[in-house]
């Protein structure tokens, strides 16, 4: 969703800011545990009906989530352990800032809105799940319109012209969100449907083989 050359001009910023944290023995891992801190600071203002202020705090928040991997490239510090770790920091992020959501539309008694929370949580939970069950079976599902860096995107900035845009952004993540899992289980769909193919003509070729 967000245009390519963004994504790598923002890649290059995130790299020139990492140099000096590495020169200072930064690790990857402790810019991921701060992006995790900061993003429950950032449910908590939100917990307490800031919503601006939320949604400004969202985007810096989102500033860790590509500090950390800038960071793991420029000092070769790549691992599985960090990525693993990134991930499940990930999760925690996005259900304390939806929790906290869900927290303030309970408080002011807004039924629908707490019910549209709960339809973006589960299509945010979908598209984590959808790539890991996918990579697990040796199979790539990382296709679709929101993963987590526009999904960020479209909240953050709902929530900063307060509850009519919020409502709106929660609208079009509920739609999307949804719409990036059925993207990614077609994907897997037409990897497994294309291994198939390819296992079969491999088994009529050894038949074939071996009548000869």
């Amino acid at each position: 969703m967000v245009p390519r050359f963004l994504q790598i001009w923002a890649r290059s910023v995130a790299e020139v800011v990492a140099r000096p944290l590495a020169r200072h023995g930064v690790t990857p891992n402790a810019i991921t545990v701060a992006g995790f801190v900061f993003n429950v600071v950032t449910a908590g203002v939100i917990a307490k009906g800031h919503l601006s202020t939320g949604g400004a705090l969202l985007f810096l928040a989102g500033l860790f989530d590509m500090l950390d991997g800038a960071l793991a490239r420029v000092t070769s510090r790549q691992s599985d352990f960090g990525a693993f770790l990134d991930s499940l920091l990930d999760r925690y992020s996005e259900a304390a800032v939806l929790l906290a959501l869900i927290f303030q539309f309970t408080v002011r008694h807004q039924t629908a809105s707490v019910l549209l929370v709960y339809v973006v949580a589960v299509g945010s939970i979908l598209i984590s799940y959808a790539r890991a069950r996918a990579e697990g079976l040796g199979l790539d599902a990382t296709v679709g319109i929101v993963p987590r860096p526009e999904r960020v995107l479209i909240l953050g900035i709902g929530l900063l012209f307060q509850e009519r845009t919020t409502l709106a952004a929660l609208v079009i993540l509920a739609v999307l969100t949804h719409l990036t899992a059925l993207q990614r289980l077609y994907s897997v769909w037409s990897q497994t449907r294309s291994q198939a193919a390819d296992k079969k003509k491999r088994q009529r070729k050894a038949a074939e083989t071996s009548t000869t």
